[in-house]
Order: C-alpha cells, then structure tokens, then sequence
C-alpha cells in the first residue's frame, strides 16, 4: 500500500487552508480539507498521516483541535487508528447521489473500478410479493439474480434484482458480470424513466456479513426500487444492502 512521506505531509499541511475569522469551527475546517484530499486521491488509501501532534504544529492549531478533526474523519469511515502505525486512510466512502443511475455506472464515472461477482441468477414464477411489486399476474415468470458489488476489491453491495422475464429474454449472467444491469437493459432497448424507492438501516444477517466482509449484526443501509420505463411498465424491482461504513445516499433539498 502506498504510503505518504513526512515530506508528503508537509505539502499536505500546506494544502489545508485555515480561515481564523470563519464562523466554521477549525477541527471542521481541518477534516473538510483532509476529506477533499482523501477523495482527490492526493491521500490515497494506505497513506499515513503525521500525529495530531505534528500536525497540530504544522498548523499552528492546538492538540485537542486536531484531535477532533482526525476523530471527525474517523467517524466517517475515513480513517482509522492503528496502534504502532498511527492514523491511516482507508478506502473513502462511496457517496451516491438518490437518482436512478445503476451503481456500477456511478463507481466507473467515480473511477472506483467496480467488480461483479453473480451469485445467482435464475427464471421462475415470481413470488407474491415480488409478483406485487412488478405489477404481474401471480405465478407470471421472473428473471431473479443475486449479485456482490465490488468497489476497488472490497466488497460493497449485495443486490437481489427482480426483473419480468418478457422485458430481457436474452439476459444471461455473464452479461450481469461484465456490466451493470441498467447498461445491459440499454442494450435491449430497455430505458428507465422513474422509479419509486425506499431507504432505510437495519442489521446484517450472518450470510450477508460474511459476503460482504462485516461482523455479525454490523449496519447496513437498505434500499428496495422500482423502476418504471417511458410506458409506465415496472421493469426492475431491487432490494440492495450496502456497508453503512463505505456508502452512503446524498439527497439535494429545495426549500418551498
């Protein structure tokens, strides 16, 4: 893993900017700064940072003040404290704007080189509420996949994904590995217009932990879509986890 130099953090240091007159707390002004290099990759994951002590000095701010920036960072999943190593970057959280993108899509354009591993993929009559959720007649067939979401090898994301078995009837698992399903939908002139979806928190069963790489119980976000095309045909239903520590949804707000 890369690691940054002493020399690498002084120009670092040197990077942050410190408004002493802003009404925005210093500790804030700090982890804004160090977060915007995270993402900016001029902190890579792996690279060390110097101790809240040297850092401190360096910007002329004082020992609990840094220690509450690097804490900020740390709560966010950022990065973490190791004994004998010091503070060091992780990979940054993937922050995915409530649109409806696929995201495969949002890691390529977020260069996070995104891997597919399908778990499952099968045609079926569709459960009732699966039957509910597409608007079919019960026992209509369903193509179901299961798939894991790899963000720079680590794992991200666990997708169940319902689709009517009319809408892609050449849809093959290999197609689901190479790319994302909204691309694949592309291909057989599938295009989504709208989508209802639901988002929420709850803990991780022991089968979804061990996929993804977290302990029993850990949080995980939940998202459940349906997606709709220019007809107003449910095309995809979806029920996803992410790891709560390296995803998260971004929502704009307008004021009325």
């Amino acid at each position: 893993m890369p690691r940054a130099q002493e020399s690498d953090v002084d120009g670092i240091a040197s990077l942050i900017t410190i408004d002493r007159f802003s009404p925005v707390p210093l500790y804030f002004q700090v982890a804004t700064s160090l977060e915007d290099l995270i993402e900016s990759g001029k902190l890579p994951a792996g690279s060390r940072l110097d101790t809240e002590v040297a850092l401190a000095d360096r910007l002329g701010l004082s020992r609990p003040t840094m220690r509450q920036a690097i804490a900020h960072l740390v709560d966010k999943g950022l990065v973490v404290r190791k004994r004998g190593v010091g503070t060091q970057v992780v990979h940054s959280a993937v922050r995915r704007k409530v649109e409806l993108t696929s995201l495969n899509d949002d890691l390529r354009r977020a260069q996070r080189s995104p891997r597919t591993e399908v778990l499952a993929f099968s045609v079926a009559p569709a459960p009732e509420h699966i039957a509910v959720a597409l608007h079919l007649e019960p026992g209509a067939d369903v193509i179901t996949t299961q798939r894991l979401r790899y963000a720079e090898d680590e794992p991200l994301a666990l997708m169940h994904n319902y689709l009517p078995a009319a809408v892609a009837p050449g849809l093959t698992p290999e197609q689901l590995g190479e790319h994302g399903l909204y691309q694949v939908l592309r291909t057989h002139g599938v295009q989504l217009r709208i989508a209802d979806q639901t988002i929420g928190a709850r803990r991780a069963t022991a089968a979804e932990a061990r996929l993804l790489g977290e302990g029993r119980g850990a949080p995980l976000l939940t998202m459940q879509r349906t997606a709709y095309d220019h007809a107003g045909r449910a095309i995809e239903y979806g029920s996803h986890v992410y790891r709560a520590d390296r995803y998260s949804f971004e929502v704009s707000l307008v004021a009325r």
